[in-house]
Parts: structure tokens; sequence; C-alpha cells
């Protein structure tokens, strides 16, 4: 996808989000948050060579961050949901790997949930593309889920030097945590 249409995509999205949080009165939300611990693959290109000194394998990162959810009730087995994910990864090969999602999505009464967004990370914008379950073990919630961002291809060069593609691989995720809700 162009540039623009990613920009298009963020708006529309917060568009959305924004019009949820502005009919709170119609229906229960709910805020969540908690901390996350996971791993990554990331397929070859630019990202797997960054941590992996340009040996064009894969490579494996943990995940270290925080998550924030609100959650739209109305009286359904189906809540809507907005989530707010923040990650560090490369930490245990001193690199530096930042990535932030916003996913607009939904879970239903048996815990499973889905839903997808915009990500920008070190390796710039694309989408995610998230799911997985949540399990509940009395107040506390457990979710696990795996996400994956696409490949991503960059026209990269100035005027006074030639372009070339870069290449920036997928990404696969399983993340766990926990959270309550805070109301």
């Amino acid at each position: 996808m162009k540039p623009k249409t990613y920009i298009r995509l963020i708006f529309f999205f917060l568009f959305i989000a924004s019009m949820i949080f502005a009919k709170k009165s119609q229906g229960q939300i709910q805020s969540m948050e908690g901390p996350r611990i996971g791993v990554t693959l990331i397929t070859p290109g630019e990202s797997a060579d960054y941590l992996n000194l340009h040996t064009g394998n894969p490579a494996f990162t943990t995940q270290y961050g925080w998550q924030w959810e609100s959650r739209f009730a109305s009286g359904t087995h189906t809540t809507g949901l907005v989530e707010w994910i923040a990650v560090l990864g490369g930490m245990e090969h001193g690199k530096f790997l930042p990535s932030v999602s916003s996913i607009v999505g939904f879970r239903n009464s048996d815990g499973f949930e889905m839903g997808f967004g915009p990500n920008l990370s070190a390796a710039g914008l694309g989408m995610v593309v998230a799911m997985g379950i949540t399990y509940k073990v009395g107040e506390l919630n457990i979710p696990v889920n795996i996400a994956w961002v696409p490949k991503k291809d960059y026209e990269r060069g100035g005027l006074f030097s030639p372009s070339e593609t870069v290449y920036f691989g997928s990404t696969f995720t399983l993340l766990v945590g926990f959270n309550m809700g805070t109301k």
C-alpha cells in the first residue's frame, strides 16, 4: 500500500474510535490495561539484518510492553474493542526496536478476539492483524494473542543519489499478559 493509503486508514480508525468514545452513554464501557510479554519472529529483511548482523536469516526477539483496552458492551454476547499496545523489542540483542499498534476489533463471550489496525515501528508504518483468546480467572483476564504485520517495501533515495528498494520482513508475534478492569 502507498503511504497515503496508510494515512487515510489511520484517520479512518481514529474517526471510528472517536465516534465510539462519543457514544459512551449508549452502552457500557470498561477500560482495562496491563503488561505484555512475548516473542516475535522477523522474516528476512532490514529488521532481521539489524538484529542478526546482516546474515540474511530470520530473527527472533523478545517483546516487553503495556496494553490499554476499552471494551464496548451493549448487552450482547459480543463486545467491541479498541486497543493500544506499546512494546519494546531487541533488548536481548542490545538493540532498541519500539512498536506501537492501535487495534479495533471484537471479543465474543467465549473470549475469542480479533482485530486489525495501524502499526508504527522502527520499520515504518504498516497494518497489524491480531487474534487470540482471553481466559478469565476470577476478576483477572489473561489474554494470549498472535499478531501479524505484513512485509513492507520502501523506495529510499534522494535527489542526488539513486533510489533503491528497501525490504522489511513480516513479523509474527505471540504476546501474553494480564489485566483487570479499571472502569
